[in-house]
């Protein structure tokens, strides 16, 4: 809900995920009262799975993740996955918002986030954890929503 600001100060162009890019610039106006935010300017750029975002000589590998949005997405780059909201250590992205659903969301970490290499660092949106990242191999074991312990 910063996104005008950010762009505003730095120059950034805003990038979002196809199916995601029409709800960025149509939040409830309760939404942007409760969080005091300013309405978003539309996406620059919008992505689907498998392109490549790039930074300077850096290029980010696009994962469409559905679930705690439908255009919920992560970022892989050089044995890092950023997971947003999708994966968290020992826990998930919420989907009881507009377009969320657990079984997609569960879905997408199975099939997608859990196929990358077990030493695949995760880097999450939030610290909710106990530690501030994890790994793919550690997620797949002993994530209790998600995770082997959980019964997948």
């Amino acid at each position: 809900m910063g996104n005008k600001r950010m762009k505003d100060l730095t120059g950034a162009e805003i990038i979002i995920h196809e199916k995601d890019a029409n709800a960025l610039i149509h939040q409830p106006p309760s939404m942007l009262e409760m969080f005091h935010a300013e309405p978003s300017p539309p996406a620059d750029i919008t992505v689907k799975d498998g392109d490549l975002i790039s930074i300077g000589e850096t290029s980010l590998k696009v994962i469409h993740t559905p679930g705690h949005s439908p255009g919920g997405m992560c970022l892989y780059h050089n044995g890092m996955v950023f997971t947003g909201d999708t994966l968290f250590v020992g826990a998930v992205g919420r989907t009881d918002l507009g377009g969320g659903s657990w079984e997609t969301l569960a879905a997408s970490i199975r099939n997608k986030l859990f196929t990358l290499p077990d030493e695949t660092v995760v880097a999450p949106g939030h610290n909710y954890g106990d530690a501030p990242k994890s790994t793919i191999g550690r997620e797949k074991v002993y994530n209790p929503y998600v995770g082997q312990r959980a019964g997948y």
